[in-house]
């Protein structure tokens, strides 16, 4: 708290009202500051929480040395590449948080205050498929052009590479394996899985590498009605951000984990994403990118499974087991693509269904 008071004192906030607002998995803390007629967010991302050297364009044998950031590409404590991504996005039009002010040594940003109408809360069946369809021309237009090797500030942008996505479907058997099946898996499901993993990526080699948000959901997005075009979609919670896929954020949103989206709006807002797409003058192969979907959702509803699992057995988070049914239901209609035929094999002899669902012990 006193590296708080003494930051904001320096930045000119040091009268105004610090209230916090709920957590959820991260590490990173958020307060409203008020100060008469000014508004404005305090982000704190505890410098000790995890290893601020997360991201790196080191091989696979040093990245694994620095520990799973550095392998996921994951920002880790480096509050400056909350930065880099918000600087990235609102040159491009979009509305990012504003940085007003930075202390990036003790983890701690002042940034634009963008309201609390997050989807989540204004999403409704009248106007469901008026903000999707404003979600997803931000992806459109974002893919438009390449992904830079560079962010704002010379901060690199990394790429969602194998190694990163399948140290993340590795989470699925170090965490949910104790959790549904009693044991740790072994060496060689490990092996087995990875290998089936790094199958089906090959088979989408060659797609476009775009900005990929990482968390796109209606939980990380905010209706802005009052601005115009693509400013009315506030964007938050980016410092993941990478160079992937540009079926990443698409699936994040329309398979979103802690929400039900109807299977009309989540096919709406695919077939208004293909037709963006074309519209901004790159159109698809909607075959290729419908398979392309699949693998990434097959890809990322795994790595949920397993960081859900986790929340709950190493931090005690145990409202995250009631997204796991949503969230496998997911999975099991991703594994149904013929592309994923293998995985979806091994994962019915590996862990049938009756073992999908989470103990009644558990969940108590």
């Amino acid at each position: 708290m006193s590296d708080q008071r003494a930051f904001l004192n320096n930045v000119g906030w040091g009268e105004a009202e610090i209230v916090p607002l709920a957590g959820d998995a991260s590490t990173r803390r958020y307060a409203r500051l008020r100060h008469g007629a000014r508004q404005a967010m305090l982000m704190d991302q505890p410098q000790g929480a995890e290893s601020a050297v997360a991201a790196t364009d080191a091989g696979e044998a040093t990245r694994r040395k620095l520990g799973y950031n550095a392998v996921a590409r994951l920002a880790g404590a480096d509050c400056r590449r909350f930065a880099a991504v918000a600087n990235y996005l609102r040159a491009r039009g979009l509305s990012a948080p504003d940085i007003l002010a930075a202390d990036y040594g003790h983890g701690l940003l002042v940034i634009e205050d963008l309201g609390d109408d997050l989807f989540t809360e204004v999403v409704n069946g009248a106007n469901g498929e008026a903000l999707y369809n404003a979600a997803v021309e931000i992806l459109a237009r974002l893919h438009t052009e390449p992904a830079p090797k560079l962010l704002p500030d010379d901060i690199p942008l990394f790429v969602y590479d194998e190694i990163a996505l399948i140290a993340e479907t590795d989470l699925m058997l170090e965490w949910f394996f104790p959790l549904g099946l009693g044991r740790p898996a072994s060496e060689a499901e490990h092996k087995e899985h990875r290998a089936l993993w790094k199958a089906a990526l090959d088979a989408i080699q060659g797609s476009d590498i775009v900005f990929v948000h990482r968390d796109y959901h209606a939980q990380n997005l905010l209706w802005l009605p009052q601005r115009e075009g693509p400013g009315r979609v506030g964007l938050i919670d980016f410092q993941d951000a990478v160079a992937g896929s540009r079926a990443y954020d698409l699936i994040s949103l329309v398979e979103d984990a802690r929400r039900d989206v109807p299977a009309t709006l989540a096919e709406s807002a695919t077939r208004h994403y293909l037709a963006s797409a074309k519209a901004f003058g790159a159109p698809l192969d909607e075959d290729r990118f419908r398979a392309e979907m699949a693998v990434m959702a097959a890809q990322r509803n795994t790595k949920i499974v397993g960081i859900f699992a986790r929340l709950f057995l190493r931090d005690g988070k145990r409202r995250y087991l009631d997204y796991l049914p949503r969230v496998w239901n997911y999975l099991e209609q991703d594994l149904s693509h013929p592309l994923l035929a293998d995985l979806r094999h091994w994962y019915d002899r590996v862990l049938p269904k009756a073992k999908r669902a989470v103990p009644e012990q558990a969940s108590a």
